[in-house]
């Protein structure tokens, strides 16, 4: 008996071309999509252009409309330009203590008040030290009359320039020990804040520049073996700060 040829089988779905012209169709409709969506205008770059125009500065500082974007060398020369006004400014303020120092020494010279004040120029800016005579009676805080000239002098220079102002409390090491002053901590500090509330009150000036601190007998300058370093060590300084050194 002889067999009927067999039939191919029908392979289901769609033509094997058909999936690479798919692929095709899919590729070309990316392509048109990122056509179309290079195209578009970036409405908020658009809107900075828009703007530019309206202000001058752009245009002169920066080649690009766009802020920050592709910046010329020219904002650099700005910022130098900024560093060198802010070097200038504390050359000019560096010339104001040295004058200052100049004066506050003149004073002293005509008083005869450079055995027991002393003024000198360091890095942190003018230094004043005053013994505790000067200011005041031993074992107090109250700032005695003849003080007044001299602290009258500093307030006037003081309102000429702006810098910042420490004032240090410091006190021998023999203890104290009053109802008002348990320890030499104490003080220290009420007497710096004395010499503060002296200056801002009688010369209009800004409290936020002033720092008042109590330091009891912990930096003496001298040995506190004798009656002379006794009183070295009892003193009060005030430090008009440089700005120089405030930066570092």
């Amino acid at each position: 008996m002889r067999r009927k040829p067999r039939q191919p089988e029908k392979s289901s779905g769609a033509p094997k071309w058909m999936v690479t012209f798919s692929d095709l169709v899919t590729l070309v409709l990316v392509f048109f999509i990122l056509l179309f969506s290079m195209s578009q205008i970036d409405l908020e770059k658009f809107k900075t252009v828009a703007k530019s125009f309206e202000s001058r500065e752009i245009l002169e500082f920066y080649p690009s409309v766009i802020p920050m974007e592709n910046p010329s060398g020219e904002p650099n020369s700005i910022e130098n330009n900024d560093a060198g006004n802010s070097q200038t400014t504390d050359r000019m303020d560096s010339k104001s203590l040295d004058e200052l120092l100049n004066e506050i020494q003149t004073y002293l010279k005509e008083n005869k008040l450079g055995n027991v004040i002393v003024a000198t120029r360091t890095e942190r800016g003018v230094v004043l030290v005053l013994q505790e005579q000067v200011l005041f009676h031993s074992g107090q805080a109250s700032i005695i009359g003849s003080a007044y000239p001299f602290l009258d002098q500093v307030g006037d220079m003081l309102t000429e320039i702006p810098n910042l102002v420490k004032v240090e409390g410091h006190t021998d090491n023999r203890p104290i020990a009053t109802s008002r002053y348990p320890s030499n901590w104490e003080l220290s500090s009420s007497r710096a804040s004395s010499v503060i509330r002296y200056l801002t009150n009688n010369h209009n000036l800004d409290s936020k520049r002033f720092i008042a601190v109590g330091y009891g007998d912990t930096r003496p300058i001298a040995p506190n073996n004798s009656a002379e370093n006794l009183q070295k060590n009892r003193r009060v300084e005030i430090i008009i700060s440089d700005p120089a050194y405030e930066k570092e």
